[in-house]
């Protein structure tokens, strides 16, 4: 029995029987829901991927290619390439299936580092953008395409506040959790142009200790790469801003304990100094017992919603004054 109710075993043959190669739902119901709900935390990853249409995902297509996960990221033993922890920005080596045999994910392992008809001067002028721009760059328009917003703001200073005593949620006219006692205010967008960066594979993660500059927004992640380096290629990214505790004298983010049964957790107590002062303490890190909010930013590569190639990113959109690539440095754009 579980609260009251009788539960019975599992029907262990019919499990048995049920056994095969996951469908986009599987994975999904991790990965769509990352970071506490549908489509918060990839720009290009949420519950409308289930079931796409073309103009959503050319590969995932529900009545076109309808590619599962597992088509591109080739699992051997349950490794899967394509981690947004170790990522290919320019893949140089030859076409393989699927890139299993070389274990990536990358565009390039299907369709070569020269993926147009060179037949025309359109084609062969846009095989000499692959050395210097990601496949991504031009055949994700936007983000957030399938009717599911995504969260590009989470301010967790406003968290703790009450009604009557009692945490509270209200949500936007989309249905979208707008303000959350627990975690804070948020911010939802659709169709979201995404930020541009040079890459080249290396993403570094701010860890706890590292001394930061609030007067400015502290990087929780920070990609590297430039226009020179010979390896790196403009990427698109979400870019999610926050607001995030810090210890104002040691100048670095803090632990805090959130969750718990005991009276010491945020979700319990509402009060960030108690919070703070026991997730120091379990993590064995030095805490002056002040602190304040600082602003944030975290960026997560896109490589999702392919739209279809007639509507990918015209040259227009990146080849003017105030172009879509306009704060990306190092090099010059005509147009």
């Amino acid at each position: 029995k579980f609260q009251g109710q009788d539960i019975l075993p599992p029907d262990w043959s019919k499990v048995a029987k049920s056994v095969g190669t996951p469908a986009r739902e599987n994975c999904g119901t991790c990965h769509f829901y990352g970071g506490g709900g549908d489509g918060v935390k990839h720009g290009d990853i949420d519950s409308s991927l289930a079931q796409p249409n073309r103009d959503l995902d050319v590969h995932m297509d529900a009545k076109g290619l309808n590619f599962a996960c597992e088509t591109c990221h080739a699992s051997d033993a349950h490794v899967f390439p394509g981690s947004r922890y170790t990522p290919t920005a320019k893949d140089t080596k030859a076409v393989s299936h699927r890139g299993a045999e070389r274990n990536v994910a990358t565009c390039e392992s299907c369709h070569s580092q020269q993926p147009h008809k060179a037949s025309s001067l359109i084609g062969y002028n846009l095989n000499g953008h692959t050395d210097k721009v990601a496949c991504q760059t031009c055949h994700i328009p936007a983000m957030a395409r399938g009717g599911k917003a995504t969260k590009t703001m989470w301010d967790w200073s406003t968290a703790g506040k009450l009604k009557d005593g009692k945490p509270y949620v209200t949500h936007d006219a989309k249905g979208n959790e707008s303000y959350a006692s627990i975690k804070g205010d948020f911010k939802w967008e659709e169709n979201v142009v995404p930020t541009y960066k040079w890459f080249d594979g290396t993403v570094r993660y701010s860890l706890v200790g590292d001394f930061i500059d609030p007067k400015k927004p502290v990087p929780v992640n920070q990609v590297y790469g430039s226009a020179d380096d010979g390896k790196s290629r403009i990427w698109p990214f979400k870019e999610m801003k926050g607001r995030q505790a810090y210890d104002t004298v040691n100048s670095a983010l803090v632990y805090t304990n959130v969750f718990g049964q005991n009276d010491t957790a945020f979700w319990t107590n509402f009060k960030w100094d108690k919070a703070i002062e026991a997730g120091m303490k379990a993590a064995g890190v030095s805490y002056s017992g002040k602190f304040d909010f600082v602003d944030t930013v975290m960026y997560w590569p896109l490589a999702h919603m392919v739209a279809p190639k007639e509507k990918a990113v015209e040259c227009g959109a990146c080849h003017a004054r105030d172009g879509r690539l306009a704060n990306v440095p190092g090099f010059y754009m005509p147009g």
